[in-house]
């Protein structure tokens, strides 16, 4: 038993540790900061082939196109009678498609595809990244249906992860799509599509 003395500090074996390990660290040199070079692109590299490359690599479909072909691609992308719902700014023809003005998530599970743009692609990771901004719609719609359509101009291609935060705003929303939603269960069998969309296809316009 310890008695108690009025302004009298019992100190425990602990706390005599730890005092004993701060006192240690006091003078102690700061750990230095790991300095990592920022590597440069390859001037000469071809960007949106290799973003093409890594994006196929996520087992999902990429193709590029030019503009006057867009909207045709966008057709044979989508499924067969499929129903398809767009951002109200997404500023392309989906011919029977379904505007999102707010659809409720039961809505959007009972729709088969979106169409939306891209913020920016990352050429290293073949990573598309959303900020739903215009022609992006919100998460939501990009998250629930089972085929996401996904429009990107080549000009939106940068080379890395370093290049995609000089031009985003960390500060929003970010919705980072590397291939189709996918997990695993303890046998690691791969399974898609258990939290997003199960089929992604990207379309970059040159």
């Amino acid at each position: 038993m310890v008695a108690a003395y009025p302004g009298v500090r019992i100190m425990s074996a602990r706390d005599e540790i730890l005092g004993r390990v701060r006192a240690a660290l006091a003078d102690a040199p700061g750990e230095p900061s790991a300095s990592v070079p920022r590597r440069a692109p390859d001037p000469s590299g071809d960007l949106v082939g290799l973003f093409c490359e890594r994006v196929a690599d996520y087992r999902a479909e990429v193709e590029r196109c030019a503009a006057a072909d867009l909207h045709v691609r966008i057709r044979a992308a989508l499924p067969d009678a499929g129903r398809v719902v767009v951002p109200a700014d997404l500023g392309l023809d989906v011919p029977g498609s379904i505007v999102d003005r707010g659809l409720s998530a039961a809505e959007l599970d009972a729709l088969d595809a979106v169409v939306t743009r891209a913020r920016l692609g990352i050429a290293e990771t073949g990573t598309i990244v959303l900020d739903h901004g215009p022609g992006q719609g919100r998460r939501a719609i990009t998250l629930v249906p089972d085929h996401h359509v996904c429009v990107i101009e080549a000009s939106q291609v940068v080379a890395d992860v370093p290049d995609a935060f000089d031009v985003l705003e960390a500060s929003g929303v970010l919705t980072w799509v590397s291939g189709p939603i996918a997990t695993s269960d303890i046998e690691l069998d791969r399974v898609e599509g258990v939290h997003g969309p199960r089929h992604l296809h990207v379309i970059v316009v040159d």
